[in-house]
């Protein structure tokens, strides 16, 4: 059995954590207002996000870059957690559709749907920033705030942009 198969997917993490943050998030909507419990839950899940990118990124014998976030792509669609359809890739961009996506219906199961977005979807542009800042990701749907798909596009950012 490959170390691949042993790792437990990111599924079952965000299962986990969203257990642990559930009850903490409806004591902050007590006590300080849903808008202010939102803000405080996705500053710290963004703030996350970025140390898990780095935290992967130092794994990376040769450097994390486009090529080897593509090959973790495994980790998010591990026990059939996504359905994605990759629609270009290449050394310089990864752009991919998600057309089902188990994440946001163990949210919206769990009663978390209206916090979902911050437990999931914002985690994605940060993590790429933790991970390989030299590339960005564009998203203009995702299916937890209703859409069909989830529209992925990575590129490596262009040499002025960089700075």
């Amino acid at each position: 059995m490959s170390c691949k198969q042993n790792e437990p997917g990111i599924l079952a993490r965000r299962r986990i954590e969203a257990e642990i943050i559930k009850p903490i998030y409806q004591v902050l909507v007590r006590e300080v207002g849903k808008a202010r419990a939102q803000a405080i839950i996705g500053e710290a899940i963004e703030q996350a996000a970025i140390d898990a990118g780095r935290e992967f990124a130092s794994r990376e014998p040769e450097g994390a870059d486009l090529q080897s976030f593509i090959a973790l792509q495994y980790l998010w669609e591990k026990d059939d957690a996504l359905e994605v359809r990759v629609i270009d890739s290449d050394e310089q961009r990864y752009d991919y559709d998600v057309t089902r996506c188990r994440y946001a219906e163990m949210y919206h199961q769990m009663g978390l749907g209206e916090i979902g977005h911050l437990l999931s979807c914002a985690r994605d542009e940060k993590f790429i920033v933790g991970y390989a800042p030299e590339v960005e990701l564009r998203r203009t749907t995702t299916i937890m705030c209703g859409a069909a798909r989830c529209d992925f596009r990575y590129r490596v950012k262009k040499k002025e942009e960089k700075q």
